[in-house]
């Protein structure tokens, strides 16, 4: 299996910080890896026992606005057909 190397500018721009906290959120993370979101969060609650409690977070109704109104500025591929709100992850 070959592995590509993730330029470093790419998981910089993907990085947002919240509750003060360095974070990414779950679709950034899934990109990086090459898998649908859904399938790496499927992984994570799969082996909850490998990852530390505080892992992951959902984003409060606040947090989402918040970053939908950041996003429609600095992104212009902005995700904002959401069903529920991201998860985020130091």
């Amino acid at each position: 299996m070959s592995r590509a190397v993730v330029p470093a500018e790419r998981i910089a721009q993907s990085i947002i910080v919240l509750r003060g906290y360095k974070v990414m959120l779950d679709a950034d993370l899934a990109a990086l890896y090459g898998v649908q979101t859904r399938v790496l969060n499927q992984a994570i609650k799969r082996n909850l026992d490998r990852f530390p409690a505080d892992f992951m977070f959902r984003l409060s109704a606040r947090e989402l606005e918040t970053w939908r109104s950041q996003v429609v500025i600095s992104k212009p591929r902005a995700r904002m057909g959401l069903r529920r709100a991201p998860f985020a992850s130091e």
